[in-house]
């Protein structure tokens, strides 16, 4: 099989954009803003030529090829061919594996991989007792705190990056602070799009992310100064009551296993959690 093989850049994504908007699956990775802006985390490279597809590695280390389009027979089978000993393919929904284990391929899945979809309903309103403590939390800012809120657009990217800077020194960790600096440079270019958050006249707050299916819209960055309690309550209902009506799904993303991140997410109790499977040779 001839192909050529390259780093990611920005250049592919003419080509792989359109070939991803078309999965339609409720899985995070399936945007080329996300394999761009995390490109030097996973190494992620581009393959071409007889087959189209993603080389990446995993934050635990697994070598794996990415599909970038609809998975049929055909190029499942090619897909297959590039697997090398100890990769995987990845992430693969639940409706794909029969392409694989009709080949005697095996399938597993990483708890840490999985992602959190919520329902808009459920962030526009925080309902019932689970949520109660968020009701309270975003009652409390509401009272308190007078704010507007804005596009993200350039001239407001220095605010961002305020707020990125301080929410960087609140929570002592700059794990993806490179990736969303970036995003918040390359808003246009990736045809993301977000808000800002002032309290009070101050940059307090920013969410960025993109529709990855024609109803789920995924947030990749949501960043506050948590020093004005109640924000992050405040931003996902604000940003739920806002989107427009034919989103109807929020897609949160993976916690990596990180267990902070866990707790976070399954607080906001998800609708559905979306298990991704590493296909590989037994």
């Amino acid at each position: 099989m001839a192909m050529e093989e390259q780093s990611l850049e920005l250049s592919h994504k003419a080509i792989l954009q359109p070939l991803l908007s078309q999965i339609q699956l409720p899985i995070s990775e399936y945007s080329f803003a996300n394999l761009y802006l995390f490109r030097k985390e996973h190494n992620y490279s581009y393959i071409s030529g007889d087959i189209v597809a993603v080389r990446g590695i995993t934050y635990d280390g697994t070598s794996y090829i990415m599909p970038v389009k609809p998975l049929d027979c055909e190029y499942a089978e090619k897909l297959t061919q590039l697997l090398l000993p100890g990769s995987c393919l990845f992430p693969i929904a639940d409706d794909w594996l029969h392409f694989f284990t009709e080949k005697g391929l095996s399938y597993y899945y990483n708890d840490g991989d999985s992602d959190y979809v919520y329902t808009k309903e459920k962030l526009a309103t925080y309902p019932g007792k689970k949520l109660h403590g968020k009701r309270n939390l975003l009652y409390q800012f509401t009272a308190k705190y007078s704010t507007t809120v804005l596009p993200l657009t350039s001239e407001r990217i220095n605010d961002a990056l305020y707020v990125l800077d301080e929410w960087k020194k609140e929570s002592g960790t700059s794990a993806d602070v490179s990736a969303c600096s970036e995003a918040c440079m390359l808003l246009d270019e990736l045809n993301l799009c977000g808000s800002i958050y002032y309290v009070d006249d101050k940059p307090a707050a920013f969410i960025i992310g993109e529709a990855i299916t024609v109803d789920m819209f995924a947030i990749h960055f949501a960043k506050a100064i948590t020093s004005y309690k109640g924000i992050y309550q405040y931003l996902y209902n604000h940003c739920a009551n806002a989107l427009p009506a034919n989103y109807k799904f929020f897609n949160f993303e993976q916690d990596l296993g990180v267990e902070a991140l866990r707790f976070a997410k399954r607080s906001y109790q998800p609708d559905m959690i979306v298990t991704k499977y590493r296909v590989s040779y037994p």
